[in-house]
């Protein structure tokens, strides 16, 4: 971005409070507006990681996909690539789940939960005996 200053040095850049490399873009223009992934919704625990693909397509993706594959590389969650890219996780969700909906990236999801979707008892265990340890 640009930040030569205009008459009277006037910088426009520093009166709507941006800073040099700040994203001038709107979140939502990455994900067309859309609020959820077009595939399947992936949990934000989900991990992530680039396909051989996704290596081989790396110099023609956009700047906000290519930096998710180099990210993901090794194994990462959906919600840290949105802190790493201070996007929000639900934009970050469906930014990854178009790649992964490519072929672009692999996704390691959690480990299945009790038949009733809660926790097992032994990470209710570990959390309870944590909790009391305070």
């Amino acid at each position: 971005m640009t930040t030569a200053s205009g008459p009277g040095g006037f910088c426009a850049a520093h009166r709507y409070g941006w800073g040099e490399g700040d994203r001038v873009v709107p979140v939502y223009a990455f994900t067309q507006g859309r609020t959820r992934p077009s595939g399947h919704a992936l949990p934000y625990e989900a991990l992530v990681t680039a396909t051989e693909r996704a290596v081989e397509h790396l110099p023609t993706l956009q700047p906000e996909p290519r930096a998710i594959v180099r990210m993901s590389m090794r194994p990462i969650s959906v919600v840290e690539i949105g802190a790493n890219l201070t996007l929000p996780a639900g934009v970050a969700r469906v930014l990854v789940s178009d790649l992964a909906d490519a072929g672009l990236l692999a996704v390691h999801l959690p480990q299945p939960t009790t038949t009733g979707g809660g926790p097992r008892e032994e990470i209710l265990g570990r959390l309870l005996d944590g909790l009391r340890s305070r």
